[in-house]
């Protein structure tokens, strides 16, 4: 009898994690490794954040919360989204979790059936269609290349909609390209969602304040207010406030699927930390202005960053509108062989050959389902981009 569950094997391990955790055994060796594949910011998290946390510890704020968040966190979610985006959720249509990896968990573990589908624009995160099966779906990939600028087009989610359509899965900005989407951009999309009322959207917003030259990111319900009752808005802290270890997302929805996600959530992790929730309280009802800084240096980075990967040869890296990612197009690359004799046949080999040949850690395109590009995260430091950009012009230089 086999230990695992079969539902085990409809899924793999994260690809962005397993290139992490090669670059920290290397590092660990002695190599000289820049890593810039990882989607986690370096900064620390602002002092008013932190300070925080230590008065909820002295105050004895360690015991369990209710299982969907403490009622303070769940009104200063509601704020955020009011402030941010306009949106009017009352503190009963919010939800917090353990990341916002357990928001999207939670939202669609909650409604998928066996066969249902859920439509992904790729590239995508390498969670989302990972998510959609291990719930039991089956997740449906529209193509949306670089021709496209890696946005969703109307006529492709029209034609991606079936009977058995049960949501549609939106990151905005996203992850690995950097594409954000308008209102204007949204609202073709949301015209035919209105065409289809059995179809949810779930809108991964984890980056909307990481946005660049005044670009104006909507989420869908500030481009369509009429999808409220089918639509799952998430947010956390993670990329805004660089608190990836602290583990908090949030999402606003229905109260009948947050009651739910409650219920699910309540026999799985229960609720999130309580000293994270305190942090995060202090986060969204507090100064803004720490985000702001990070935005600014995001995008000077971007703006450094881009330029230097679009020189090297056989690199075509567009100009992304938030987040804090680029994503080159790399095939200019393949067929030729590298200066320390591995062939490129794809963009696999050469994220690995750039690795063992100059230290660069990135993550191939075909992770995010985009095969002939690669990922690189620019939330490190400048020194560091600029020599892993330099390296890997040095690396594409070299092919012959």
């Amino acid at each position: 009898m086999a230990l695992t569950a079969a539902r085990l094997d409809r899924i793999s391990a994260s690809p962005t994690v397993a290139m992490r955790m090669v670059a920290a055994r290397l590092a660990a060796e002695g190599r000289d490794i820049l890593r810039v594949s990882s989607g986690e910011p370096d900064f620390d998290t602002p002092r008013h954040i932190r300070d925080a946390a230590h008065a909820a510890i002295e105050a004895g704020e360690t015991r369990y919360t209710d299982t969907a968040g403490t009622p303070a966190l769940r009104r200063a979610v509601a704020e955020r989204f009011r402030q941010d985006s306009g949106l009017d959720y009352r503190p009963e249509e919010t939800i917090v979790a353990t990341g916002g990896k357990q928001v999207i968990f939670n939202a669609l573990l909650a409604t998928i059936d066996e066969g249902d589908e859920a439509i992904i624009p790729t590239p995508t995160w390498v969670s989302y269609p990972d998510i959609v099966k291990l719930a039991g779906g089956v997740p449906v990939t529209v193509e949306c290349g670089p021709n496209r600028g890696f946005r969703l087009g109307a006529e492709q989610l029209e034609a991606a909609i079936t009977p058995r359509t049960k949501w549609l899965i939106l990151n905005n900005p996203g992850n690995p390209t950097g594409t954000a989407y308008s209102a204007e951009d949204l609202r073709p999309l949301t015209e035919v969602l209105l065409r289809h009322p059995q179809v949810w959207v779930l809108t991964d917003d984890i980056y909307d304040k990481l946005v660049y030259d005044g670009f104006r990111v909507a989420t869908v319900l500030q481009a369509e207010p009429r999808l409220r009752e089918r639509t799952v808005t998430m947010n956390g802290c993670s990329k805004s406030y660089a608190m990836t270890g602290w583990r908090i997302g949030y999402a606003g929805a229905p109260v009948p699927l947050v009651k739910a996600m409650d219920k699910l959530q309540g026999q799985s992790t229960s609720n999130p930390s309580s000293i994270s929730q305190a942090a995060a309280l202090a986060a969204l009802s507090g100064p803004q202005d720490c985000v702001a800084q990070m935005r600014a240096a995001y995008q000077r980075r971007r703006d450094m960053v881009v330029p230097l990967l679009d020189a090297a040869p056989g690199l075509r890296c567009p100009m992304p509108e938030g987040a804090f990612y680029v994503f080159p197009d790399l095939r200019g690359c393949l067929g030729r062989t590298s200066a320390g004799g591995a062939r490129i046949g794809t963009d696999s080999d050469f994220v690995t050959a750039l690795l063992a040949e100059e230290g660069v850690a990135t993550v191939p395109g075909s992770a995010f389902l985009a095969p002939g590009h690669f990922r690189l995260s620019y939330a490190a430091d400048d020194a560091v981009l600029r020599e892993a950009c330099l390296r890997i012009g040095r690396f594409c230089a070299g092919l012959r």
